[in-house]
């Protein structure tokens, strides 16, 4: 694939909240309901939060989001969120239908300040984790029924680097179907080559023709990296 469609793929992919909001994927229910995404701004009691509603109630929230999540579709009718928790990547999966509303008195109190990343009134249908320090390769992992209709998640997070010369990030495959996680740490993102808290990886998603993952890092550009998704291939 040419340099542009390339760009335009990745200009699609899912990144994080809030910086990325406008990338989320259209949540629609059993019901045929179609909920949407709302950011609201960099000020106020409500500053850098996300929230899910339905049209025409954007002050009837009913899933509230923190910084660094990103949710995912599961099949036609559910959806899931995943973000760091600790030394874990969470993953929640929901049923937009039975998502209750609730006020936002009850988020500007103590969710936006806390480390808490997804606020609901409602328990999720299921949830699992997967050890973000996990080493390079291939690892089972239990995933729950409510998760598999999911073929392959590209996970871009942080990961603990030994060394200065070590990576200091890492691209989780998932594959919920199979039960499996692939850990790729990514060995050009060095704390000696980059400035990790300003060049992270933002967005990543897989070229449907050569395989290979394509993504952005902040500050920096749009890359793409070698059949083995680890290494530096070239910048688009």
């Amino acid at each position: 694939m040419t340099e542009q469609p390339l760009h335009e793929l990745v200009s699609k992919a899912t990144g994080p909240a809030p910086w990325f909001w406008e990338t989320f994927p259209s949540v629609r229910g059993a019901s045929g309901k179609t909920f949407e995404w709302q950011f609201h701004g960099q000020q106020g009691e409500l500053a850098y939060l996300v929230t899910l509603h339905l049209p025409g109630e954007p002050n009837q929230p009913r899933l509230a989001l923190n910084t660094y999540c990103r949710p995912f579709l599961i099949g036609n009718h559910h959806f899931g969120i995943w973000c760091p928790e600790g030394k874990n990547l969470r993953f929640v999966a929901f049923d937009p239908d039975t998502l209750k509303a609730f006020d936002f008195i009850e988020v500007v109190g103590w969710f936006k300040n806390s480390s808490e990343r997804i606020y609901s009134a409602t328990e999720p249908l299921m949830e699992f984790t997967i050890d973000a320090t996990n080493k390079a390769g291939m690892h089972p992992i239990t995933v729950p029924q409510e998760f598999r209709e999911v073929d392959e998640l590209l996970v871009p997070t942080s990961y603990k680097a030994l060394g200065k010369n070590d990576p200091a990030f890492a691209i989780f495959v998932v594959y919920m179907q199979a039960g499996l996680v692939e850990v790729l740490p990514q060995n050009w993102i060095t704390q000696a080559t980059h400035d990790i808290g300003n060049n992270w990886i933002t967005r990543v998603t897989r070229d449907p023709q050569s395989h290979r993952i394509v993504g952005k890092m902040a500050k920096v550009g749009t890359f793409e990296l070698a059949d083995n998704g680890r290494d530096f291939l070239r910048w688009l």
